[in-house]
């Protein structure tokens, strides 16, 4: 999906200024601390995955996205999602106070502390098998097909129509397209690697870049 998410390679953007990480303090204040463990909390009902939870996010006007901070993005997706899933109404979010709980809700098996740690600390694993065998070889130049999807991507805007180098396989993953659309499904990955000068034009630094890509993303470049 093209929107105010997808900046990498984008002109105009003006400098980003950052912070240096060991400076930069993880919340800047209290309230992102607070939408940070809403949408852990919220994420423990098992209602949608990371990917749907990304989606919700870039499903924005692309001027609301670049002008939210970082943490009102987070609150921006989680809001969409509540409602998308029937978890709150719209009236209970105006007036920011549960005025029925709904028969659904009740059904929802919430994990206490030390559950929710084991969760965070182990993490869902993205590998899947399959049958498939892999269509691209290590070597084999492989073209980022465009694509101007209104649904989820991981193929970043800068690198579609762009040819790149096989340099590994890295087996069948969860395919996020699919993942933000409720159905789960894996597909081959693969690490291609490209020439940062067809990347960001002549005058960049000769640069590698390297970018893991899902077969559905790729095709094979003409010799």
């Amino acid at each position: 999906m093209r929107g105010g998410h997808d900046l990498g390679g984008q002109v105009d953007m003006g400098p980003i200024n950052p912070e240096a990480e060991n400076e930069e303090p993880v919340f800047h204040a209290e309230w992102e601390r607070r939408v940070f463990a809403l949408t852990l909390a919220a994420g423990m009902l098992g209602q949608w995955n990371i990917d749907e939870s990304r989606h919700a996010r870039e499903r924005q006007d692309p001027l609301t996205y670049v002008k939210n901070s970082y943490y009102e993005n987070w609150l921006e997706g989680l809001e969409k999602l509540l409602l998308e899933k029937e978890l709150i109404s719209s009236n209970e979010l105006q007036q920011a106070v549960a005025i029925e709980i709904s028969l659904a809700s009740q059904r929802f098996s919430v994990p206490n502390p030390e559950q929710t740690k084991k969760i965070l600390y182990s993490g869902t694993p993205s590998l899947m098998e399959t049958d498939s065998e892999p269509r691209f070889q290590i070597g084999d130049r492989v073209l980022v097909k465009p694509s101007d999807s209104t649904g989820h991507t991981r193929a970043p805007r800068y690198a579609q129509g762009i040819v790149g180098t096989v340099s590994a396989r890295l087996g069948c993953h969860s395919f996020p397209d699919s993942n933000a659309a409720g159905g789960h499904e894996g597909k081959q990955l693969y690490r291609v690697i490209f020439d940062g000068t067809d990347l960001w034009g002549t005058e960049s630094d000769k640069t590698e870049v390297a970018i893991d890509l899902w077969e559905p993303y790729l095709e094979q470049a003409n010799a």
